[in-house]
């Protein structure tokens, strides 16, 4: 899950999750707040009309008639009280609100409207339920009122008799938490979750793609481009990155071409001046010019190999890497080399037979030439991959000379000299047909005397399409 997050199409998901569920939040509070206000201007606009018959109505009648009227009356939430004179502390600190300001709009100039400020237990807060029976909304004992009271007018008559009115604070206007809300709630959490995760797969699924093919271009530069395909801006991308896998091959072609006809043109030539130095009649001068000759024709050699080991358009094979080691060990063995294979790694592996092939050997015949012996050790990794040991009983490495040992032509004075025959090109030519085949290699000295190299390749099942 962590990983999943960390990743760009985590990332992606989260921000379209968050961003759409915040909206979806911002629109629905937007839309209570608008119902709110609506429900508020209907409660003014109803009590200022009920206010204003009201007033007419009571105006009309003799002073006599109007508590009977007031008793006949309904209330539609709007407590009505005739009184002779208005409390002084009513009054006091009382500000003109919406109701008040559009009642006095409504009945104009014969009337005054003047705005109280009513005690909590002035205005009682109603509560309604359904009757049983009939189902119909009767108004019930209402709880006590809230702490800030009520908006109240008073409206002085033209006897100057007032009218005072305590407006009833409304009910909560939002509907009541339907039973069945978690579950629509998580419906719509499951339809914008799915949602969102499609428009990220169909997002990064490109973008995956180009990484795979990024990653696997190192190991087959050979590979068939990227099919054209998805929105303009991934069609774009892909014909770069086609073009720049087109440029690589034929720049590797080019050098690699160029370096085998060098190291091939030379064979002639090399080959030529043998034959004359065996004229030469100065025993000792031949010999030390047939030796520098050697010498050269050895790095040639070698030269070519290097060539081959960048050549990477030998087409991929599925082998058992047991037989391909038991192979490579009882070649040598049979030329007289102390070579032994330890264990078994019962995989197999997706590689080019020639130059893996041609890796282990080279392996082998440096750990015999530089070590006296060779024995290869073989041990599995779980099902991804495999651990081959290459150990030989030489005086090893120096520590801050073994990552300098796998660049072309680095020789040590003590191993890889002119007499050992070395051109210091074999480890060179061994790591790049091993990062050809997604591995790796390394070295490391052994406690008991000689080197280790530790080679780590893939197994044919891990490289298999998912």
């Amino acid at each position: 899950m962590m990983s999943f997050l960390r990743s760009m199409a985590g990332r992606v998901f989260l921000i379209l999750l968050l961003g759409v569920l915040a909206s979806a939040a911002l629109t629905w509070w937007l839309a209570f707040s608008e119902r709110q206000r609506a429900v508020a201007e209907l409660r003014d606009a109803r009590a200022t009309e009920l206010i204003e018959q009201s007033v007419l109505t009571l105006d009309a009648l003799p002073a006599a008639q109007r508590p009977r009227h007031l008793e006949r009356a309904r209330r539609f939430g709007v407590r009505y009280e005739l009184v002779s004179a208005l409390d002084a502390s009513e009054r006091a600190g009382a500000t003109p609100g919406p109701l008040s300001r559009l009642l006095a709009q409504r009945l104009g100039s014969d009337f005054l409207v003047t705005p109280l400020k009513l005690a909590p237990e002035a205005c009682p807060l109603p509560r309604m339920r359904p009757s049983p029976e009939n189902r119909m909304m009767a108004w019930q004992k209402p709880p006590p009122a809230p702490n800030n009271g009520c908006e109240g007018v008073a409206v002085q008559l033209r006897d100057g008799q007032f009218l005072r009115a305590a407006i009833l604070p409304p009910r909560n206007s939002s509907p009541p938490l339907p039973t069945d809300l978690p579950l629509y709630l998580a419906l719509f959490l499951f339809c914008i979750a799915a949602l969102v995760f499609a428009v990220t797969r169909m997002t990064m699924l490109p973008l995956r793609q180009l990484a795979n093919a990024a990653r696997a271009l190192g190991d087959d530069v050979h590979r068939p481009p990227l099919p054209l395909q998805g929105a303009t801006e991934i069609r774009q991308a892909t014909t770069a990155f086609n073009a720049m896998q087109a440029r690589i091959r034929q720049q590797i072609q080019q050098r690699t071409e160029m370096l085998a006809a060098i190291t091939h043109d030379l064979q002639t030539p090399l080959t030529r001046l043998r034959l004359r130095l065996e004229k030469v009649s100065d025993a000792a001068l031949r010999e030390k010019l047939i030796e520098d000759l050697a010498a050269t024709q050895a790095m040639v050699k070698e030269g070519l190999a290097l060539a081959r080991s960048m050549d990477n358009s030998e087409p991929m094979q599925t082998l058992d890497l047991d037989s391909l080691l038991d192979s490579v060990c009882a070649d040598a063995a049979d030329a007289g080399e102390d070579v032994q294979l330890e264990g078994q790694s019962r995989m197999s592996v997706q590689a080019r037979p020639t130059a893996l092939r041609r890796c282990l050997t080279n392996l082998v015949d440096n750990a015999v030439k530089y070590g006296g012996y060779a024995r290869v050790q073989v041990q599995p990794q779980g099902s991804s991959e495999v651990l081959i040991r290459v150990l030989d009983g030489g005086p090893g490495i120096p520590p801050d000379q073994q990552a300098q040992v796998f660049e072309p032509f680095y020789r040590m004075e003590n191993s890889r000299s002119r007499e050992s025959g070395g051109t210091g090109l074999g480890l060179t030519i061994a790591r790049n047909i091993i990062e050809q085949h997604g591995g790796s290699i390394s070295l490391a000295n052994r406690p008991e005397g000689g080197l280790a190299l530790t080679l780590m390749l893939p197994s044919a099942l891990s490289n298999s399409p998912s």
